[in-house]
């Protein structure tokens, strides 16, 4: 069916007071971004709904990446027919019958931007329902959480017609809750944590440490693809590459055992808070699990936070590791977050980490080492590239990814 329009509704933007207008205009320019593989179209913003008018443009791919815009309730294909009952009739039975299925249910709903039109509202539901039932035996009417809600809006330039209600991402436009910094590894739960995030509306910057020759290419790769998958989120993503080599071979010649992770965490996050401070962000965002390894504790989260007053805000804190997993194989991270590529979390990790690091201890071993002249190597080597949707970073072919999981 030649769909004319998508109307998309919005999702708790509805309660944002004075502030919708912002939302609104945050969701038309994220809109604007997902949709921009598709010259044709025009979206124009309204109070209550965005109109998506495709000009030929084909629906199926344009509602696939609408789908990934946060911030939208539902959205339907619609079709536009002329201000003729009888065309209406037509259609609504044409758009019944693609959908029918035995012993489903139906009910119109009528909206009525011109109310001068020869029918109003409860007339067009009756009219539509008799000449519905008698095409369509097979459908009965159910006004209540009916199977198929045929929307009917009756606008000056024509009547427009809708039979699906497809579910929107939902959240908050990205961008509409400010910057954040969020510290991606090669894991499960940093990507889950990201994305959550972007679903309130968090616009994301990536800060990944990386150790060559400790970690390999490969990881670094990793950390990309991985950012990439959660790109359609965004439009697109800032990926931050900081150097952690030097830091990591410091902290491994000078600090007792126990405290090589604590000390290791604590300049990563100092570092971050810096480039968060460059970068002009609110927060730093991270895929830590309350008590899921020795790092998240409430005792050595506590003493890696030390060293900042940023907030620091854990999307994941409370999920158990099915509940995440589940959220990574929804957004199509899981695979490439399992693969073997070590990143700098595991490297030099000791075999009895401090799961309640005392924390002048902490401070103490901290100062065997040149915190800030370190800090400063590493912000200085530095490298930030855009990563966008459909980007590819990993040469390996799908069988020897395979072959790796």
């Amino acid at each position: 069916m030649q769909y004319t329009e998508i109307m998309v509704r919005y999702g708790e933007l509805s309660t944002k007071g004075k502030n919708r207008r912002d939302f609104i205009n945050r969701l038309f320019g994220n809109t604007m971004k997902a949709l921009q593989a598709f010259p044709a179209l025009q979206i124009h913003a309204k109070r209550d709904r965005l109109h998506i008018i495709l000009n030929g443009e084909d629906s199926q791919a344009v509602m696939a990446k609408l789908g990934l815009v946060f911030g939208i309730q539902n959205y339907s294909p619609t079709i536009r027919v002329e201000r003729d009952m009888n065309a209406v009739r037509q259609m609504a039975i044409a758009m019944l019958k693609e959908q029918v299925q035995p012993g489903a249910t139906f009910k119109v709903n009528t909206r009525r931007a011109d109310h001068n039109f020869e029918m109003d509202t409860n007339e067009i539901n009756a009219d539509l329902g008799d000449v519905i039932l008698n095409a369509i035996p097979e459908l009965t009417v159910k006004m209540h959480k009916p199977d198929i809600t045929l929307r009917v809006e009756v606008r000056l330039d024509g009547i427009y017609l809708s039979s699906q209600t497809i579910l929107g991402a939902g959240g908050l436009p990205v961008g509409t809750a400010g910057r954040g910094m969020l510290m991606l590894s090669g894991g499960i739960d940093s990507p889950v944590a990201g994305y959550l995030a972007m679903k309130r509306g968090v616009d994301l910057q990536m800060v990944h440490f990386f150790s060559p020759p400790y970690t390999s290419e490969k990881a670094l790769a990793k950390a990309k693809e991985l950012t990439a998958k959660i790109a359609p989120y965004a439009g697109s993503i800032q990926f931050i590459e900081v150097p952690f080599t030097k830091i990591q071979e410091e902290i491994k010649n000078k600090v007792p055992e126990g405290y090589l992770m604590t000390i290791q965490r604590r300049m990563m996050l100092r570092i971050t808070d810096k480039i968060r401070e460059m970068h002009h962000g609110l927060a730093i965002f991270n895929g830590e699990s309350l008590g899921q390894v020795a790092s998240q504790t409430m005792q050595s989260m506590a003493a890696i936070n030390d060293v900042t007053t940023t907030p620091i805000l854990r999307p994941v804190i409370s999920m158990d590791k099915n509940e995440i997993i589940k959220i990574a194989e929804d957004i199509d991270t899981f695979d490439l977050s399992v693969m073997p590529f070590e990143d700098c979390c595991t490297i030099f990790a000791p075999p009895a980490p401090k799961t309640h690091p005392n924390m002048e201890k902490t401070r103490n071993y901290e100062k065997l080492i040149d915190v800030e002249g370190l800090m400063a190597d590493s912000i200085a080597g530095i490298k930030t590239s855009e990563i966008r949707p459909d980007q590819h970073f990993l040469e390996q072919d799908q069988a020897e990814i395979a072959d790796l999981l």
